[in-house]
C-alpha cells in the first residue's frame, strides 16, 4: 500500500513540475518574442519615417498658414500628421520670454535647448534655437541674449512627445529665462497668456541664427532596432533550448524514480 502511494506521489509531483515547466517556459518565451517583434516594428517605423523625411525635404517649405490648414482639415492620415514638414516663417521674436529645456546632453556635456516664441499676424509658435552648454553649478543659469525683431527663417515641424515626469512643473513664480524639464505647450500658453500652436519649429542647421543645432529627427536608427530584435529572438530560442534540456534531464530522474518504485511494487506483490 505504501509503495502504491509512493508511485502516485511521484506521478503527481511529475505532473505538477511539468505544468510549472510548461507555464514558465511559455511565459518567458512569449515575452521575449513580443519584445523582438516590438523592436522590429519600431525599426520599420523608423525606416518609414526616414523615407518620409527625405520625400518632404524635396518639397518646397510650407507657410505657417498652410501647415495649420493641413492640420485642421485632416488632410494627413496617420500618427505622424504634420510632423517633419519643412516650413518657412516670417515673424517677430518675443524677447521677454526665453525657455531653457534642461538636461540636454551634447558630447557628454550637459546643457540646455533654447526656445523662444515667434509671433506672426495670426499665430504664436515656439521655436527651438539650438543647444547651449550649461554650468556644473546648477544654480547658475547661462546668460543667453534673446532674439529681438523680425526674422525670416526655415525649419521643420516637430510634434512634442511628452515624457515621464516624477514631479509636476510649477510655473507659479516664473523667473526669466525659465528653466523647464519638459516642453508643455498648454502650460506655456497659460503662463504667457497666449495660445501657442501645438508643435515646435526646429531651425534648419544652415540657418545663421540660433545656437548649436545638434538635433536629429530620429535618435536611434532603424539598424539598432533590428539588432535588438535579433538579440531578443536569440534569447527566446536560447531560453527554449535551455528549458528543453532541463526538462529532459529532470524527466530522466523522474523516470528512474518511477522505475524504482514500480520494481518495489512488483517485489511486494
Amino acid at each position: 500500500m505504501q509503495t502504491t502511494d509512493k508511485c502516485k506521489k511521484i506521478l503527481t509531483q511529475s505532473f505538477v513540475r511539468s505544468a510549472l515547466w510548461l507555464g514558465l517556459t511559455l511565459i518567458v518565451f512569449i515575452c521575449l518574442i513580443k519584445l523582438s517583434f516590438w523592436q522590429y516594428n519600431r525599426g520599420v517605423e523608423k525606416e518609414q519615417r526616414l523615407t518620409r523625411i527625405t520625400e518632404l525635404n524635396q518639397q518646397s517649405p510650407l507657410t505657417l498658414d498652410e501647415i495649420i490648414t493641413i492640420a485642421t482639415e485632416n488632410r494627413l492620415v496617420g500618427k505622424e500628421g504634420i510632423n517633419d514638414f519643412p516650413i518657412t516663417i516670417i515673424g517677430q521674436f518675443d524677447g521677454k520670454h526665453l525657455f531653457l529645456l534642461d538636461n540636454q546632453v551634447e558630447k557628454r556635456s550637459l546643457g540646455y535647448r533654447v526656445l523662444q516664441v515667434v509671433h506672426t499676424p495670426k499665430y504664436a509658435v515656439l521655436v527651438n534655437l539650438g543647444w547651449v552648454q550649461g554650468s556644473i553649478d546648477r544654480s547658475i543659469i547661462p546668460d543667453i541674449p534673446p532674439l529681438h525683431g523680425q526674422y525670416k527663417f526655415q525649419g521643420h515641424v516637430r510634434i512634442v512627445e511628452q515624457g515621464i515626469m516624477l514631479t509636476e512643473q510649477d510655473f507659479s513664480k516664473p523667473s526669466w529665462p525659465l528653466r523647464v524639464q519638459q516642453i508643455e505647450l498648454a502650460k506655456f500658453s497659460a503662463l504667457l497668456n497666449m495660445p501657442l500652436l501645438p508643435f515646435v519649429v526646429y531651425l534648419n542647421k544652415d540657418e545663421a541664427m540660433g545656437f548649436n543645432k545638434n538635433w536629429h529627427p530620429i535618435v536611434m536608427p532603424p539598424e539598432k532596432h533590428f539588432g535588438y530584435s535579433f538579440q531578443w529572438a536569440s534569447l527566446a530560442i536560447a531560453w527554449l533550448i535551455l528549458m528543453i534540456f532541463f526538462k529532459r534531464k529532470t524527466q530522466k530522474k523522474v523516470m528512474d524514480k518511477s522505475a524504482d518504485a514500480t520494481s518495489l511494487l512488483s517485489s511486494a506483490q
